[in-house]
């Protein structure tokens, strides 16, 4: 087993406490990194410095070994100050929960320098496999790969045929077998720089492999006991609170001055503004709410080492998708109170709006996902794969 690096304990109010204090210089670059389309390089570093990308890591490998809610609250903060940003730092922070059926000695190692370990990489199956002696010849084109011109390792899904039933196999790329195609032209988190990846006949050894679905973990933690698509939709309804929160602290500081066209008083003053905000602030409040209660339950559950039960999964992926259409229904209302002052680009108003939506296209929080729901509530046969 490889050595890891001991480092100081990394402490929930610590991180958070640096997230705080980052949070007026990610605003103030906000439009620069929509440029840019990806993070910089010295925020990354900033981000890493206040312990963002190990807090997720397990304490046995030097990180902080953060429960869910507490996690989701420093995503949440960051996305106060830029979606693009949360986003990123919450798939490499959480990306190695993917690689939890890797050979022990493969995931050692990766965190054998530390736990600062950017971890990029895609769910979706995209690619092919093809047993070699030694390992696997890997080729495939894989989308959304956030984060990924800063990651440290790359991960991504295969089809593997072999055996009675296709199923996924998780393969771990090096920097350099893999391209990156530059794709990331987009509408919302332009910021993430989520570009396609490339891989064209590439030898992967078989220690850096696993089949995520039936191999058994190579540790044991809550993070890896829980069903791994809850665990990110819990992160990307945590990145779409933080948005409609930003949402509506900027158009309550903006009603105090903006007077409508032909209005007398400023927009704060107006009654229609008045009862969309109050309403909007409950709905939010209210999805905050139901989504931190869930992850608390799921991480009791995990610790306790109990069964996630069907309707406790879907219940999980409701409270996940519930919260995102409701936080895109409160950032869509800031917008709109905005007026015509949102549409310019240094109305933070509107990226909110671009961002949060783009995030309701997520596969993970998709509106049909509550039809599963309801069939398993209903009892009904459903496909749970992805709950």
């Amino acid at each position: 087993m490889a050595t890891v690096t001991e480092s100081k304990p990394t402490r929930h109010a610590s991180v958070l406490e640096a997230v705080r204090a980052l949070a007026p210089k990610i605003t103030a670059r906000a439009a620069e990194i929509e440029r840019a389309r990806r993070i910089p390089r010295d925020l990354i570093r900033d981000l890493t410095a206040a312990g963002c990308f190990r807090m997720m890591v397990p304490r046995s490998h030097g990180g902080g070994g953060f429960d869910m809610p507490s996690a989701m609250s420093v995503v949440e903060e960051l996305a106060r100050a830029d979606g693009s940003v949360a986003w990123v730092t919450m798939n490499l922070a959480g990306n190695w929960v993917n690689l939890g059926s890797i050979p022990r000695a493969t995931f050692d190692a990766l965190y054998a320098g530390g736990p600062d370990v950017l971890i990029g990489g895609v769910f979706a199956p995209s690619g092919a496999v093809a047993p070699v002696d030694g390992g696997y010849r890997v080729s495939g084109r894989w989308a959304f790969s956030s984060g990924c011109e800063d990651s440290q390792w790359l991960f991504a899904n295969c089809m593997d045929a072999q055996g009675p039933a296709p199923q996924p196999r998780t393969v771990l790329f090096a920097p350099d077998q893999i391209r990156i195609e530059d794709t990331w032209s987009v509408s919302g988190l332009c910021g993430t720089g989520s570009h396609h990846l490339i891989a064209a006949d590439v030898l992967v050894p078989a220690e850096r492999t696993c089949l995520p679905f039936s191999d058994p973990p190579c540790l044991d933690e809550p993070l890896v006991r829980m069903p791994m698509p809850p665990v990110f939709a819990f992160g990307v309804a945590s990145v779409a609170i933080g948005i409609a929160q930003g949402a509506l602290e900027d158009i309550v500081a903006l009603s105090a001055d903006k007077v409508p066209l032909l209005a007398h008083t400023a927009l704060a003053t107006n009654p229609l503004f008045q009862n969309q905000l109050g309403e909007a602030d409950a709905k939010l409040r209210a999805a905050r709410g139901l989504l931190y209660a869930d992850a608390a339950a799921a991480w009791g559950t995990a610790v306790a080492g109990a069964e996630f039960t069907p309707e406790h999964r879907v219940r999980m992926r409701a409270a996940t998708t519930w919260a995102v259409n409701a936080a895109a229904s409160v950032a869509d209302m800031a917008y709109h109170a905005g007026g015509g002052s949102a549409i310019y680009a240094g109305s933070p108003l509107q990226r909110r709006f671009r961002d949060v939506n783009a995030i309701t296209q997520h596969f993970l929080v998709k509106r049909d996902t509550l039809t599963t729901v309801g069939a398993v509530l209903a009892g009904a046969e459903a496909d749970l794969t992805i709950f």
